[in-house]
């Protein structure tokens, strides 16, 4: 089939390579370059890159819903277009271009965990089962009939980047059999009473308070990986991983260091840090960190 691609992150690169391989990708649609590290210079995204290395034609514009845009897309005369993490909302007028609609590949079992995050939700809200599903696209938002699901188990101590990971997989998979029998499949219609929402990540959703469980904690900084943090005399830690203990031995946000390891109280028990990063430095094992710096807090601020 003739399919427009529509994606930006490198989580969508996996479903492009599986259809570059199986139909005929007309264009991809992707955001425009962006300022990034410490030059912000411009910067292509991940799906970008690939479809200049495979001399795709590319569209990045910045509002793909203005008449301009529209009329772009229309040339094209699209059997399908595939969105996979595009970033932009499309209007109806562009839902209705191709012969088999919008398919948008999902990062969860939907109805549940619509919106923007679905995995890091998942993780930090301690699901033991998420997985992606593809949808008919409509104009609401992650509200399209299902067309196919697959669920992945989350161990208790999977982080997200492993998550994701798995789930760019069996979405390029599972999109694979989505698109090979997209006049085949019966759409079912999603039950909004299961829904739930997954938003945009702020910059306070890392902030971490010490008087949650050590379960809510441990889920919170391996659902963000990276982006859980804390103040020690002031300053940000960023906390990367930590490992759930039997003891209760301190109070919410107590710290103590003993034999090189790195432990704090939190509500109901004690929570090992494993990996941090203090203010301007890299992430490190917290026994590395130990070795050459003295922790002089007693407790997280």
């Amino acid at each position: 089939m003739r399919v427009i691609f529509m994606g930006t992150p490198d989580f969508a690169v996996p479903s492009l390579a599986a259809l570059y391989e199986t139909e005929e990708i007309i264009c991809v649609v992707t955001q425009p370059d962006r300022p990034r590290g410490r030059g912000q210079s411009l910067k292509p995204s991940p799906v970008k890159i690939f479809a200049q290395e495979k001399n795709l034609p590319i569209l990045q514009p910045q509002k793909i819903k203005s008449p301009e845009s529209v009329a772009e897309l229309k040339k094209f005369r699209a059997d399908l277009i595939v969105v996979v993490a595009f970033g932009q909302i499309l209007s109806q007028e562009i839902l209705d271009l191709p012969k088999f609609g919008c398919v948008n590949v999902h990062a969860s079992l939907l109805p549940k965990y619509r919106g923007a995050a679905p995995i890091e939700w998942c993780l930090i809200n301690g699901e033991k089962i998420t997985g992606v599903t593809t949808m008919q696209m409509n104009a609401g938002l992650d509200t399209g009939d299902i067309l196919l699901a697959r669920e992945v188990s989350i161990g208790e101590n999977m982080i997200l980047p492993e998550l994701r990971d798995e789930l760019m997989k069996i979405g390029a998979e599972l999109l694979i059999e989505t698109v090979k029998n997209i006049d085949k499949l019966t759409p079912i219609k999603q039950d909004d009473s299961l829904s739930n929402y997954a938003p945009m990540l702020k910059k306070d959703t890392g902030k971490i308070d010490w008087a949650k469980t050590a379960r809510e904690i441990h889920n919170l900084v391996r659902g963000l990986y990276g982006g859980a943090f804390s103040f020690i005399g002031g300053e940000k830690f960023k906390i990367w991983r930590t490992k759930i203990l039997d003891a209760k031995n301190l109070t919410a946000g107590e710290i103590k260091i003993a034999d090189r390891k790195f432990l704090v109280g939190t509500g109901d028990g004690d929570l090992e840090i494993l990996e941090i990063q203090a203010p301007n430095g890299k992430k490190i094992a917290a026994a590395d960190y130990l070795n050459g710096h003295k922790i002089v807090a007693e407790k997280f601020d």
